[in-house]
């Protein structure tokens, strides 16, 4: 019977609570309808907040409690992890209120939105292209900013994300045996990301797949790639004089020299 009861009670509330907050919408109290946003906000209940604080900003867009709907709006936006509606609402917030105390704070949460927004590796990189700039663009922007080490771990981390999207189309072309598509991809990696974390990987393959078009290439054009296949290896002993390739990589050079 307790148990009963307890539910109507909270079925009750609920249904009163929903019933409040439309005749609140659909009113014309701008007070109550900023005292209940607040309330759904501090509740973390943004998809309500959100309604009610974009009929608060339209009815006052320049006092204090629509500035403060706006900034709110983009929050709520975040929180509920749509952060395409919180990205526009942030940097339109900088826009519209230039001299705000929060702008340092809304530049940084609308690189983050674009941050958020980065796909997957095996997708298109062009949204993280866009979050390393606006990153890029808030450390310009506020180069003493207590943020600074942290930008530059979000950058750091979104680059090797594109680099290693990179280094995957190499190791994919060795893959399927395209040998003059690897060297050629192995090459503009290399001269692209010369500090890469993968560029002993890279310029190992790279030397494999140039001895493999060696062997497959026509007479007149053998001699000319077992040139270029010996600089290679003459330039990985160089950059990498400790590798455990060496030895492997030697005995496919000696085998074109033979």
């Amino acid at each position: 019977m307790f148990k009963i009861l307890f539910l109507f009670s909270i079925l009750f509330f609920v249904i009163t609570s929903c019933s409040n907050y439309n005749e609140i919408i659909k009113g014309d109290d701008y007070n109550k309808k900023f005292e209940l946003a607040n309330q759904l906000f501090d509740n973390d209940d943004f998809l309500k907040s959100i309604v009610l604080y974009e009929q608060i900003y339209q009815h006052a867009p320049k006092s204090g409690e629509g500035e403060l709907a706006y900034y709110r709006l983009g929050t709520s936006y975040y929180n509920s992890e749509d952060y395409y509606m919180a990205g526009y609402y942030f940097s339109s917030y900088i826009q519209r209120f230039p001299y705000s105390a929060k702008n340092e704070e809304l530049m940084f949460l609308a690189a983050m939105c674009k941050v958020r927004n980065s796909p997957e590796i095996a997708l298109d990189q062009t949204e993280t292209e866009d979050a390393i700039n606006a990153v890029q663009v808030f450390v310009d922007t506020y180069p003493t900013t207590a943020l600074m080490d942290s930008c530059n771990q979000i950058i750091d981390r979104l680059r090797l994300k594109i680099e290693t999207k990179e280094f995957n189309h190499v190791m994919l072309y060795a893959q399927t045996e395209r040998y003059r598509a690897t060297v050629a991809s192995a090459e503009i990696f290399l001269e692209k990301y010369p500090a890469s974390i993968y560029a002993e990987e890279a310029f190992s393959t790279m030397i494999r797949n140039s001895y493999y078009l060696t062997l497959n290439s026509i007479e007149s054009k053998k001699s000319v790639r077992i040139d270029e296949t010996i600089e290679r290896m003459r330039k990985f002993e160089a950059d990498f004089p400790s590798s455990d390739k060496v030895k492997s990589l030697q005995q496919l050079v000696n085998k074109l020299l033979n």
